[in-house]
């Protein structure tokens, strides 16, 4: 093996509305909460079960940032694409934190909205994408959606 990869793909909802705060710079940082859930059934009670896991997301793409800025709510589904990131950081109390983050890098990164709730918007003002992404044939919620094939003028 020549390297290493660290890519994190995730499908699920948003847990609050995402938080927009500007950096000393000028630019645009989104974060949020995104919920994953497993279910599956007990084979001792045969009862339902579910466990859910909750990633923190945040955004530094200025593009995909005015996307979730614009579209991203509470309960929406998404895909997004990110990497892995660990940083330290000191509490008031002085005691060193770690926080684990899915990062969407100005860019790298994808985000593609999977439903359309509270919105009437076409189909393409919903998904957004760093522009190195746009080119690479990378997955498109067109093409996995059949709501959306009667928007296809052919």
């Amino acid at each position: 093996m020549a390297g290493s990869v660290n890519r994190v793909i995730l499908v699920g909802n948003l847990g609050k509305d995402p938080d927009v705060r500007t950096s000393q710079s000028g630019a645009k940082i989104v974060s949020f909460s995104l919920a994953t859930s497993d279910t599956w059934n007990d084979r001792a009670s045969g009862e339902r079960r579910e466990r859910t896991e909750w990633h923190r997301v945040v955004i530094f793409n200025e593009r995909l940032a005015d996307v979730a800025e614009r579209f991203l709510r509470k309960g929406r589904k998404v895909y997004l694409e990110g990497s892995l990131q660990t940083r330290k950081w000191t509490g008031q109390d002085g005691k060193e934190n770690y926080t684990t983050e899915i990062v969407l890098a100005a860019y790298r990164g994808e985000l593609v909205l999977l439903d359309s709730r509270d919105s009437g918007d076409a189909p393409h003002q919903q998904q957004g994408r760093s522009q190195s992404n746009q080119q690479s044939g990378s997955w498109d919620s067109q093409k996995s959606n059949p709501q959306l094939d009667d928007d296809i003028p052919f």
